[in-house]
């Protein structure tokens, strides 16, 4: 079993901008590591205190195969100064690659969150 991660920025906060870039970081995290819903035992997001719209496990919910995955919703710690607006994920995936070798995935904003992991 591997932890996947993830962030996303959101554009505002709205239920249609948190679904759509909920459905965009897992897709990308699902493409980027060749994983199937089979393959996921959880996942957890956190969301920063501007982002209340939507909890983004009911947006991914509404995803083929995702009802039956146990997600979790939580905020984000509020430390000054961080970066607004983001999603953030752990998943955790039953796969057999390397831990050298799982993609973690940071989009929009986000990228400033992990510039060490930059190609």
């Amino acid at each position: 079993m591997r932890g996947i991660r993830g962030a996303i920025t959101v554009e505002k906060n709205t239920k249609e901008a948190i679904g759509r870039a909920t459905r965009e970081l897992l897709q990308a995290m699902m493409r980027a590591n060749n994983l199937t819903v089979e393959d996921i035992v959880s996942v957890m997001f956190t969301l920063t205190n501007d982002l209340n719209a939507e909890f983004p496990a009911a947006t991914a919910r509404e995803m083929a195969g995702w009802n039956y995955v146990p997600m979790l919703c939580a905020t984000e710690v509020d430390v000054p100064g961080s970066l607004g607006r983001c999603i953030r994920v752990l998943m955790l995936a039953d796969i057999k690659a390397g831990q050298r070798d799982i993609q973690h995935i940071y989009l929009g904003d986000a990228v400033k969150l992990r510039p060490d992991l930059k190609e």
